[in-house]
């Protein structure tokens, strides 16, 4: 259906791509993994619309391919006044409707032939588009995603995460050959996860998905297209299988590439001597010698065991305070309501200490995002924020905090930045390199913004972070990273997550929002209820044994300990067949 054969892009700041290659075919539902700002965007809007860019190589997509698309940041149109069930039949009524026409036409119409053709190419259409049973397969989907009770509500009463599901639904009645989706599971709730697998399983033909959850690449792709460091790496199996063998990977060439440095240098240490003794002697056979051995030095070079996969960036994310608090109620809530058309929240209260890490877990559209944004505002009467306390705020939509019509110099030079070296020393922690400080923020990644945001409410020194989906685009390692700066952040974090992960690694405990109010929950009673409701218990308590083995191994491969990063693989080895 697809192949790319040696294709290079590049960008005025950075190249994305150097001589990359693979194939999509029947069947392969691929996941397209790689760190925030690799151009896995760009690839897929290249493969999209080819002829609005300049690349090197070839692009070959069979004619008759039919390419459906979900974007990463779909847009919900809140005035549009018509029913999920409606929004999903629309391309299916226009069709209806055209051959309902050309039925018309044909009562008074002495060009029959003409509307006859007309008529069978419309039904050609239909069929081809939606088959006989469009309204069993949406009534199908709809059930699968457990949104059968959404068909009769409106569109503009969908909360984010319920669109991009029927967004997914909508591509998916299309019947495309190629299903393109840009990270899906962003903004996702728990349930909302599951439905989306179920999709995703249950599509019969190509897909080609752009995503950083671990739990749909554990469950839902046969393929793996892997982009890093401007080189792409294809993998026929699963996500799991890959990552080991990413790992084995790692061990046995970065133990190479050190013996290849070695022995580089202890012949670039006798070419020394040997050229020494050359010039002082001036003995021909010296000479020789010296030759042989340059040329033979340049042969090492030139075989060189090249790492590609081996180092994948993670940016260095730290989360400061200006000043350390007393611990003593930082936030308090007392008899919080709000709602539009309907109460989303009533009499809600709870307190936050200055040094509590707390998350706000609910299903999509329940008031989460409303709430931290009127505790960052301040003005409700309700909500009442300790003198002492400084609040900074990451927000879902990156554009509220950052001026995306900015250069990143400019959005630091405008945050209290005095000099170009330094938002150049600043920034280089958070991986932007020195070139990208020209680039308008409208032009990086959803991944790249949110780094950028954490830089920004770091710098800040706040000393309470209100943090709305943190993780959201991040790819695995700037997500660990995450985790990290959190645990170590010395004040109060409020943040809504719907990773599990990042819930269980980093907070003391958990407001759910159910039934419009919140309760306090534990961790353990956290985990006993997303065990029940969502997810197999074995299934997280393994990936997350897993993952903690798995940096172990990125710890020792650091300190070039190879012999405990074997004995960690092997350890590995075996938990995974346990999945």
């Amino acid at each position: 259906m697809i192949k790319i054969n040696n294709l290079s892009y590049s960008l005025p700041q950075k190249d994305l791509y150097n001589n990359i290659s693979f194939t999509l075919e029947e069947d392969q539902h691929c996941a397209f993994i790689g760190s925030s700002g690799s151009g896995k965007s760009t690839l897929i809007d290249i493969i999209m619309n080819p002829e609005d860019y300049m690349f090197d190589g070839s692009l070959e997509i069979d004619p008759n391919c039919k390419i459906g698309y979900v974007s990463q940041f779909p847009k919900l149109d809140k005035a549009k006044e018509t029913t999920v069930f409606e929004y999903l039949c629309e391309d299916f009524n226009k069709l209806q409707n055209e051959i309902t026409s050309i039925c018309a036409e044909m009562e008074t119409s002495s060009d029959m032939d003409a509307l006859l053709e007309k008529y069978q190419e419309a039904l050609d259409a239909l069929d081809a588009k939606f088959g006989d049973d469009f309204e069993s397969d949406l009534n199908k989907k709809l059930n699968l995603a457990n949104l059968n009770n959404l068909k009769d509500s409106m569109i503009s009463e969908l909360s984010g995460g319920e669109f991009k599901l029927i967004q997914v639904i909508k591509e998916m009645l299309n019947r495309p050959n190629l299903m393109i989706m840009d990270e899906p599971d962003v903004f996702l709730d728990f349930e909302n996860l599951n439905s989306l697998k179920n999709l995703i399983n249950s599509y019969k033909g190509i897909m080609l998905v752009i995503t950083h959850n671990r739990y749909l690449l554990n469950h839902c792709f046969n393929k793996i297209i892997h982009l890093e460091n401007h080189v792409l790496q294809e993998f026929d199996g699963n996500y799991i299988d890959y990552n080991f063998t990413l790992l084995q990977t790692k061990i046995e060439l970065q133990e190479l590439s050190i013996a290849d440095d070695e022995e580089i240098e202890r012949n670039e240490r006798i070419i020394k001597r040997l050229r020494d003794r050359a010039e002082v002697s001036g003995e021909t056979a010296a000479g020789r010698y010296l030759k042989g051995k340059m040329k033979f030095l340049e042969r090492l070079e030139a075989r060189r065991i090249k790492t590609p996969f081996v180092e994948i960036k993670q940016p260095y994310i730290r989360l400061t305070t200006k000043n350390a608090v007393e611990e003593k109620t930082a936030l308090k809530v007392n008899n919080y309501s709000v709602g539009f058309d309907e109460i989303l929240l009533e009499n809600v209260n709870f307190e936050i200490k200055s040094n509590d890490k707390v998350a706000i877990i609910g299903l999509n559209g329940t008031g989460k995002t409303t709430l931290l944004k009127d505790i960052y505002k301040n003005d409700n009467p309700a909500i009442e924020i300790d003198s002492d306390i400084e609040v900074a705020y990451l927000s879902q939509l990156q554009s509220e905090i950052l001026n995306e019509s900015n250069t990143i110099l400019e959005e630091f030079l405008d945050a209290g930045f005095k000099t170009y070296d330094d938002v150049e020393c600043y920034i280089s922690n958070y991986d932007f390199e020195p070139e990208l400080l020209n680039q308008k923020i409208e032009s990086l990644s959803g991944g790249e913004k949110n780094i950028l945001q954490l830089a920004k409410i770091s710098a800040s020194k706040a000393n309470m972070l209100l943090l709305d989906e943190p993780t959201s685009h991040l790819d695995t390692y700037s997500q660990l990273a995450l985790e990290e700066a959190i645990k170590k952040y010395n004040g109060a974090i409020l943040m809504i997550s719907h990773d599990y992960y990042s819930i269980i690694n980093c907070v003391d405990y958990v407001l759910l929002i159910e039934n419009k109010t919140i309760r306090k929950m534990n961790m353990k009673k956290f985990k006993k209820m997303i065990y029940a409701k969502y997810f197999d218990k074995d299934y997280l308590e393994i990936e997350q044994k897993k993952r903690e083995l798995e940096m172990k191994i990125a710890i020792s491969l650091r300190n070039t300990d190879f012999e405990r990063a074997k004995a960690l693989s092997e350890e590995l080895e075996a938990v995974i067949k346990l999945l």
